[in-house]
Order: structure tokens, then sequence, then C-alpha cells
């Protein structure tokens, strides 16, 4: 098994690193109560899907 010589710099390790943020989520609004929502979904506000009821959404108070 091959091993390390050298230690692995934070330099080094940063920079190896630099592709693994994640990135925030898509983001649409919803054409009806104007909501953020994830595309191709219902709205979980709502419960509306291009322009039809198709979530039943129970009111908070």
């Amino acid at each position: 098994m091959a091993n390390p010589k050298r230690r692995t710099s934070k330099a080094r390790r940063d920079r190896r690193r630099s592709h693994d943020a994640l990135s925030a989520p898509p983001a649409s609004k919803c054409d009806n109560c104007g909501e953020i929502k994830l595309p191709h979904r219902a709205c979980p506000h709502c419960g509306q899907y291009r322009g039809r009821q198709v979530v039943e959404v129970e009111e908070s108070l």
C-alpha cells in the first residue's frame, strides 16, 4: 500500500475541495400565491400546480 511521504498542505487540500461547495436549489415563484417554491412541484403554501388545486393544504393559525 502506498503511503504519502509528505503531509498535504492546507492550501493544496483547500484547492482540491474548491468545487465541493453546495449550490442553492433552484427556485421559482408560485403563480397563485407568489411564494417561493421548487420548480415542477406543487406549491407547499397553497397546494396549486399549473393552475389546478392538486394538494389539500391545512390552514395554520
